[in-house]
């Protein structure tokens, strides 16, 4: 069965346009997630929103939208209001222009989708434009409404379809002279420059995202399936933090070697979770056993 489209529109370049419907391409649903329980019953706690000043709880016919003007100032702005800004998608995707790929830079990159034909009909025309932009190396910058904000959408193409990725505009970014101004110009000699890239040769390899590896995902779903289970948990010794006063030739010389100037983190015996049973622990189990019932 085919995944639900996210979005579904016309992609448009000059006269040439095709039906075609975006795919998320990037998902969180694999990642572990926790709720917030009550831990003397195991009941899931439900969140109120609060009056910051009286305390009161707010019903949701009192809540609306505020822009904070000064320190505890608000505008309230009406929900009509905010409407009447937002931008309605036209449901059409507009090519303005093409740029080279490696001028883009990737700081302005932020979700990515996956733009696919919406149907046999728009498959000749999908395939054109796909093709064209392969032939001149290029990527289209277009722009879509998606919830009701205008995206500028970056289109380049991948395999048999086209990667979207929308773009974050210039007033997101940092400006990286904030953070980089105080850092020092030393002087480093020829002879460890040279040394690095020697490492950094002896490093090289292809970009090979099936290499990823998660470990702390995976050090989630174990405790999980541990503690589901009622098996002991396993506790890690503190990491041993490495000595401030580093020679730089030496750790140099030592990581060609495929030495560690610093201890690594190692794993403690398998230890059992503390066996003491306070009372109040004994009356949360006594409250799931009674929900359980």
């Amino acid at each position: 069965m085919a995944p639900r489209a996210y979005w579904k529109g016309t992609l448009k370049l000059s006269l040439v346009s095709c039906p075609v419907v975006l795919y998320p391409a990037s998902t969180s649903v694999e990642k572990t997630r926790f709720h917030m329980i009550n831990k003397e019953t195991g009941n899931r706690l439900k969140q109120q929103m609060v009056d910051a000043e009286t305390g009161d709880v707010v019903e949701s016919d009192q809540k609306g939208r505020g822009y904070e003007l000064k320190k505890g100032q608000f505008v309230e702005i009406e929900k009509e209001e905010l409407e009447a800004v937002q931008i309605e998608s036209n449901h059409t995707i507009e090519i303005d222009s093409f740029v080279p790929r490696d001028e883009i830079d990737k700081r302005y990159y932020n979700n990515p989708y996956y733009v696919a034909p919406d149907g046999k009909a728009a498959i000749d025309a999908f395939a054109v434009i796909r093709d064209a932009m392969k032939d001149e190396d290029r990527v289209a910058l277009a722009r879509i409404v998606l919830t009701n904000r205008e995206h500028v959408i970056a289109i380049e193409p991948l395999g048999k379809g086209l990667l979207g990725t929308t773009l974050r505009y210039p007033y997101e970014l940092r400006n990286e002279d904030e953070y980089f101004e105080d850092i020092k110009t030393p002087k480093i000699t020829k002879d460890m420059v040279e040394l690095a890239g020697h490492i950094l040769r002896t490093k090289a390899a292809h970009f090979d995202p099936s290499k990823f590896k998660d470990e702390y995902e995976d050090a989630l779903k174990t405790l999980v399936r541990r503690k589901a289970s009622g098996k002991p948990i396993k506790f890690a010794e503190p990491e041993e933090k490495p000595d401030n006063v580093v020679n730089l030739m030496d750790a140099l010389k030592a990581s060609l070697k495929g030495k560690s100037t610093g201890k690594r983190r190692t794993q403690a015996p398998a230890a059992r979770a503390p066996a003491r049973r306070s009372a109040k622990k004994a009356h949360r189990s006594a409250a799931r056993q009674r929900k359980a019932g």
